[in-house]
């Protein structure tokens, strides 16, 4: 794995390799940033310990749990672009707000619902608006305007690392809450706490108050990246990389979303208590809170590219093991804690690799272009898994595709060039 040789030094003509500290706004937005993601990707990831009882009371097949949870991540993924276009044009802190209150309203309404209708329109289309405001693509879009080029990699990575918390602290606590009074009420238990991202929100447009380009950076300073929007998704659209880029991500949003819905419901069928599923996912998450930072951490020094390679081959070992070995629960938790270590790896290294390439002005817009693709990927994962378990009774099948497509997603990115592309300059 080498270093990047083309890494340009960061705006300000500050030599590769320092670290320009951060002022109070950026520290603030990054805090923000992180405790975000902590609770919203911590109860999305917490939705697969309810699949076998909510299942059970509904009197429904795993397909259609999985088919709602399916349509939950297309949307979040449709809507990412546009959500990043608002984000880019009005400001994160709104476009928080009103996924906080569309997340909330989804999980009260679940709370009492007991149709497949229902849990489609409560857990697939509002609980997919919800995430769609309080992802990512927002946050690190906050981030990227608020941090200098240098930081960028390690401050992707510890918002990432937030998400990861939020699994590691959510889904045994959802677990057991679950257990001590039934899923209805812990789901509204849920719906309290995601109703705090609102609050944490307000500190994001910082940055866009102050203007772009890290703590140095005048408030009239120009945007860094494309002039215009149309210009930016002009040059991500003929940009090989950038699909190459969208591709692999696409598979990454199968693999955990299988992961993280299915899992719980595997675990029982191979005989294996319910409690070591979710201290599975829980470990998935402790162990990303190291993995994200460290890859992230990496990406400032080696080429991105590289590490997204050897992420997918690394995949690609871990989900051998599970297909090829008896199942137990020794095998179960070392697969969460290798796997858990990459989870959510791919996202300061994509979200980076997008800012260095094409500026971070428009990186909300980009990445959730980048984003659409993984939650494509998700919705196959959600609802395949289910689908392919109701047809042929396990989930063997999926588990060996998920083996080749990560071995191809790691050769999909081996010709990624990572330049930032060339623009002429405005005339004086």
């Amino acid at each position: 794995m080498s270093q990047d040789p083309s890494a340009a030094p960061p705006a300000g003509g500050q030599p590769t390799g320092s670290r320009p500290s951060l002022d109070r706004t950026a520290r603030l937005v990054l805090i923000a940033a992180a405790l975000v993601v902590t609770i919203s990707m911590g109860v999305r990831q917490a939705f697969g310990v309810f699949l076998t009882p909510v299942v059970a009371e509904l009197g429904i097949g795993r397909e259609v749990f999985g088919f709602a949870i399916a349509v939950q991540n297309l949307l979040f993924g449709l809507m990412q672009p546009f959500i990043g276009m608002i984000a880019d044009r009005f400001g994160p802190s709104r476009v928080v707000l009103a996924g906080t209150a569309a997340y909330v309203a989804g999980l009260v309404l679940a709370a009492s619902t007991g149709s497949p209708t229902g849990l489609m329109v409560t857990l697939g289309v509002a609980v997919g608006f919800g995430l769609a405001g309080t992802s990512f693509v927002v946050v690190l879009g906050a981030v990227g305007r608020a941090v200098p080029e240098a930081r960028r990699p390690q401050c992707f990575a510890l918002v990432t690392a937030g998400g990861s918390f939020g699994m590691f602290a959510v889904v045994p606590g959802a677990y057991a809450m679950l257990d001590a009074f039934g899923w209805r009420d812990a789901i509204l238990l849920l719906a309290i706490a995601a109703s705090a991202m609102a609050a944490f929100g307000f500190a994001l447009d910082g940055a866009r108050r102050r203007g772009p380009g890290g703590p140095a950076a005048p408030v009239a300073a120009p945007p860094a990246g494309a002039e215009t929007l149309g210009r930016a998704l002009h040059e991500a659209a003929h940009s090989g990389s950038f699909w190459l880029l969208a591709i692999g991500f696409g598979v990454c949003g199968f693999q955990i979303t299988f992961i993280g819905v299915h899992l719980p419901a595997y675990v029982g069928d191979v005989g294996i208590p319910g409690w070591v599923a979710a201290w599975a996912l829980g470990l998935i998450g402790a162990c990303n809170i190291v993995g994200a930072y460290v890859l992230g951490s990496l990406g400032a020094r080696f080429r991105g590219r590289n590490l997204l390679v050897a992420i997918y081959a690394l995949r690609t070992a871990f989900v051998l093991a599970v297909v090829v070995l008896p199942p137990s629960a020794p095998l179960i938790l070392a697969f969460a804690a290798l796997f858990g270590f990459t989870w959510l790896g791919t996202i300061p290294l994509t979200s980076g690799m997008v800012a260095r390439i094409f500026g971070p002005r428009y990186l909300s817009t980009l990445y959730g272009v980048v984003f659409l693709s993984h939650q494509v990927g998700a919705f196959l994962g959600a609802w395949g898994g289910g689908f392919a378990y109701d047809l042929l009774g396990s989930y063997d099948a999926v588990w060996a595709a998920m083996a080749v497509i990560s071995a191809i997603a790691a050769l999909l990115h081996l010709p990624i060039s990572d330049r930032p592309v060339a623009r002429q300059p405005k005339p004086a």
